[in-house]
């Protein structure tokens, strides 16, 4: 799949229409969606294609109950965690804290904003649903999201280099759907702010990822995007092994419109560009170093889903949860994606989630939906007051 032109990337905007989302509805959808993809994936987390279909008597096709049913609380490797039964995980926690940060900013943010209103919000208390308890939510967030606080709360680092160090995996990339989302419209800002964000958690192709994924959720709010100028917009970024191996992704899930069929060669051609090896729970030596010639393995698996499904939540997210391994990551994706491109998100799955989490899935998309229309007039002004100078300083007109 090859970029498009600048034009090609940026069709007139129609006004919304019945059929054409606006602003608020992308939004709601794509952090829905991305919140309902997250419940589906996480029980299921960590297993193959064959494992998910033995365990549950063929194909995930809604939610389902953790994985070793009454023994969550003890068996390993998932306690002591309730994944299943509609619970979001550590990927709609991060998504959130996100969107509280741009609440009280209410403007772009960069590795200081990380610094001085994510960490905060990860030490104070909320309701964690896979505790089934209110608890700081750096005790639910995985080591390589722990590093954040470590490095900026302990450890005093410059906050545009924190990230440097960590392991490098999808933790970054898979809470950027704000980012693309107060961007609306314009990949290249999303990439670039989501770049400065994931400073204090990534570094290489971890922090890439984050920048791509921003660009695709701010590329599919473009009325009349579908997934393929997705993945081109997508394309017109990445850089390195991010770039080859979104490229080898879709290449082959452009051949297909049936995820049964899509999961093996999508697996086979996101694997030489994925350090982690094919036993996901026993990473390779060489797993999550950085590298100019690896990615994560997540996005461009949920970039070929959102290909395969064609714009249809269903297929898109169902497609990535049966995929196995970082499935919960990766269906928070490609939700986020499809959904700000308008998939309906469906309303059973919805509420069931809200329910079972106990998180009101409704209200942060209100809230940074009035953040992006704001931060929108705040990049208007300042861009009248460029061009003022400018045209001072030039002479043009």
């Amino acid at each position: 799949m090859t970029p498009t032109t600048a034009m090609e990337a940026a069709p007139s905007a129609p006004h919304p229409s019945p059929t054409t989302p606006g602003l608020d509805d992308r939004i709601t959808r794509a952090l829905v969606g991305a919140a309902v993809g997250d419940a589906l994936g996480g029980p299921v987390e960590g297993w193959t294609p064959e494992q998910i279909a033995e365990r549950h008597g063929g194909r995930v096709t809604g939610i389902v109950g953790p994985w070793y049913g009454e023994d969550w609380r003890t068996a390993r490797p998932i306690a002591p965690y309730h994944k299943g039964d509609g619970h979001v995980t550590d990927d709609t926690l991060m998504t959130h804290a996100l969107i509280r940060v741009y609440e009280k900013v209410r403007d772009h943010l960069d590795a200081y904003a990380v610094a001085d209103h994510l960490v905060p919000d990860l030490l104070s208390p909320r309701w964690i649903p896979e505790l089934e308890a209110e608890a700081l939510p750096l005790q639910r967030i995985f080591l390589a999201e722990k590093w954040i606080v470590a490095r900026l709360h302990y450890g005093h680092i410059d906050p545009r280099e924190a990230g440097a160090g960590n392991i490098v995996n999808c933790g970054a990339a898979m809470y950027m759907a704000p980012v693309g989302l107060v961007n609306a419209g314009d990949p290249r800002a999303a990439y670039a702010e989501a770049l400065e964000v994931a400073a204090p958690h990534q570094s290489s192709y971890g922090r890439e990822a984050a920048g791509v994924f921003a660009a695709a959720v701010a590329a599919a709010c473009r009325p009349g995007a579908t997934p393929e100028t997705v993945v081109d917009a997508a394309l017109a970024l990445a850089k390195d092994g991010t770039r080859s191996a979104i490229e080898a992704v879709c290449e082959v899930a452009a051949r297909h419109e049936d995820f049964e069929t899509a999961l093996a060669p999508l697996r086979a051609a996101v694997e030489p560009f994925d350090t982690v090896g094919p036993d996901y729970r026993a990473p390779s030596l060489g797993a999550r170093r950085p590298s100019r010639l690896h990615a994560i393995e997540e996005l461009p698996v949920a970039l070929g889903m959102l290909l395969v499904g064609g714009g249809d939540y269903r297929r898109t997210v169902l497609g990535s949860v049966n995929y196995g391994r970082d499935c919960d990551s990766i269906a928070t994706m490609s939700g986020a994606i499809v959904g700000a491109l308008g998939g309906e998100v469906p309303a059973d799955w919805a509420a069931t989630v809200a329910e079972a989490s106990r998180l009101d899935l409704h209200t942060p998309a209100r809230t940074l939906t009035e953040v992006a229309r704001e931060v929108f007039a705040r990049d208007l002004e300042r861009r009248r007051a460029h061009e003022e100078t400018f045209t001072a300083l030039a002479g043009t007109r």
